[in-house]
């Protein structure tokens, strides 16, 4: 068994055929929950890259300057690689607090006053939160983001939905 994601990077990548393999990795914007702080969270984000992984897939994240700053400390630290943002749209309450909780990420206030004002209204919660994550794609687009990888929970009418809101913009 491996303690660290490098490790199993590593082993894979001396398996044979293990070069010929596309791995990616998870991050985080706001840093890993058990990481004392940001540099090292990155110091440990770019042993994975260096073990192997070519790609890298950000935990879901609410507020994109987050995201930017991480990018910026990444391609600080020599992290070269894509780095797609994870974007998970805030559809009932419960399930995103569950979320938050787990994943550490923040709440900007712009989300927490949609939370308040919709949280008991399933439809306005859910019309609202689609909302919010269609403005942060289009931000993130904008700015030349390398991906986008959304949290759907299982849910493609979600993924059908934004894709088609965004459709004019990808083709940009």
């Amino acid at each position: 068994h491996y303690h660290y994601a490098n490790e199993l990077i590593s082993h894979i990548r001396s398996l044979p055929g293990g070069q010929d393999l596309c791995i990616g990795a998870a991050c985080y914007p706001e840093g890993h929950p058990e990481s004392p702080d940001l540099i090292t969270d990155v110091r440990y984000l770019k042993q994975k890259v260096d073990a192997g992984a070519q790609h890298l897939v950000s935990q879901l994240f609410f507020d994109n300057d987050d995201f930017f700053r991480f990018l910026e400390r990444c391609r600080i630290a020599g992290i070269e690689v894509p780095i797609e943002a994870g974007i998970m749209p805030v559809l009932n309450r419960s399930s995103i607090e569950r979320m938050v909780s787990l994943c550490g990420a923040s709440m900007p206030r712009k989300l927490t006053r949609i939370l308040a004002r919709y949280g008991d209204h399933p439809a306005a919660l859910r019309e609202a939160g689609m909302a919010y994550a269609i403005d942060q794609i289009a931000d993130l687009m904008a700015a030349g983001v390398d991906g986008i990888h959304l949290y759907t929970m299982n849910n493609p009418a979600v993924a059908k939905q934004i894709s088609e809101s965004i459709s004019s913009i990808r083709s940009v």
